[in-house]
C-alpha cells in the first residue's frame, strides 16, 4: 500500500493523535510520502514522520492508493487537487473545525485505518465541476469539489452576469456574484446565500444567486448533465472567477463554460459515516436552540 499524505496545522492537543498515525504507519511497514510544506509543519510541531520521502504541493501527489487529508474541509480540498483525474482515493481526517469532508475524527485513527488495512470501507465518489474558457484560466486545475462562484472586484455595484442553459438564454442575474455547486458543496457557500441542501449522492448542480438585486430570483437546481454558459457586464469590466478556494480576475469580455468534470472525487467511508447524521450534528438540527 502507497498512501500520500497532506495537512496543515493543527493544535497541541491533536499532535499525539497525530504522532500516532505516523507511528501506525511505520510499524505496518506502509510506503509513505508527506507534502513538503506539510513535513515542514510536522517537524515544528514535534511529530516524527518517520520518512524522508516528500512531495511538492499543490503539483500533485505521487502514484498512491491513498491520500490522507489531515486538516479541515479545505485541507481536503486541496487534496482533491493533488489526486486530480488519477482519482486517488482521499481519506480526511478532520484535525480542523466543522468537518463535512473530512469525517475522521483524530482519537479515531487507529480504530479507522484499522478499518482501512482490513478492506473495510466504502469508496464514495462525489461529483466536480469545471469551467472553461478562451484563455485557460485554472490551467490543468480547471475544477472544483465545492462549487465555481462569479463575484465583483469591487464592494460597491453589482454585476450582471448573463446565463445559458444549455445554449437556450436563462436569466440576467444583476446580483453581487453567482454560484454553481455541487451537491458536495451545497452545504457550502450556496447554503450560506440560501440555496438547498443537497444529498451527495444527487447528480445536480445548485445555481445559487449571490445577494440578487431582484428578490424573485431564486436558488435552481438543474441536471448535472446540463452546460452553462455566462457573460459578464460590470463597471469595472472586470470580476473574479473561483474554484473553491482559487481564484482569478476575468476580463468582462471572457465567455465561462461550466459543466460536469470527466472525473470524480473519491473519498474513503467507513460505516459509521452517515451524511443526514453529519448533518444534525455540524448544524445542531434537532436541538432547540431555546435551551
Amino acid at each position: 500500500m502507497k498512501i500520500a499524505i497532506h495537512g496543515r496545522i493543527f493544535t497541541t492537543e491533536t499532535q499525539p493523535h497525530v504522532q500516532a498515525l505516523f507511528d501506525i504507519l511505520q510499524q505496518k511497514g506502509v510506503d509513505f510520502s508527506i507534502s513538503a510544506s506539510f513535513y515542514t509543519h510536522l517537524l515544528q510541531a514535534g511529530v516524527e514522520p518517520h520518512t524522508p520521502k516528500t512531495y511538492p504541493h499543490p503539483h500533485g501527489a505521487p502514484d498512491a492508493d491513498f491520500i490522507f487529508s489531515i486538516g479541515g474541509d479545505g485541507t481536503l480540498l486541496e487534496s482533491v487537487m493533488q489526486s486530480r483525474s488519477r482519482q486517488i482515493s482521499i481519506l480526511g481526517i478532520n484535525t480542523g473545525r466543522l468537518g463535512f469532508l473530512a469525517t475522521v475524527s483524530p482519537e479515531c485513527i487507529p480504530t479507522q485505518l484499522a478499518a482501512l488495512f482490513e478492506g473495510n470501507y466504502q469508496i464514495e465518489e462525489r461529483a466536480l465541476v469545471s469551467v472553461n474558457s478562451d484563455n485557460d484560466l485554472f490551467e490543468d486545475y480547471n475544477f472544483a469539489l465545492n462549487d465555481f462562484t462569479i463575484t465583483k472586484t469591487d464592494t460597491s455595484s453589482m454585476i450582471t452576469i448573463h446565463a445559458y442553459l444549455d445554449g437556450e438564454f436563462l436569466n440576467s442575474y444583476w446580483a453581487d456574484g453567482l454560484i454553481v455547486s455541487t451537491p458536495t458543496g451545497s452545504t457550502g457557500y450556496s447554503l450560506s446565500c440560501g440555496g438547498p441542501v443537497v444529498l451527495p449522492t444527487n447528480d445536480v448542480f445548485v445555481i445559487t444567486p449571490i445577494s440578487p438585486h431582484n428578490l424573485n430570483v431564486r436558488p435552481m437546481i438543474i441536471p448535472d448533465g446540463s452546460q452553462l454558459t455566462f457573460r459578464v457586464e460590470s463597471r469595472s469590466n472586470n470580476f473574479l472567477v473561483s474554484l473553491d478556494s482559487r481564484f482569478r480576475i476575468v476580463d468582462s469580455t471572457i465567455a465561462l463554460t461550466v459543466k460536469k468534470a470527466v472525473f470524480k472525487a473519491r473519498l474513503v467511508k467507513f460505516k459509521q459515516d452517515n451524511f443526514v447524521q453529519t448533518l444534525r450534528t455540524k448544524l445542531h438540527w434537532g436541538l432547540d436552540a431555546r435551551n
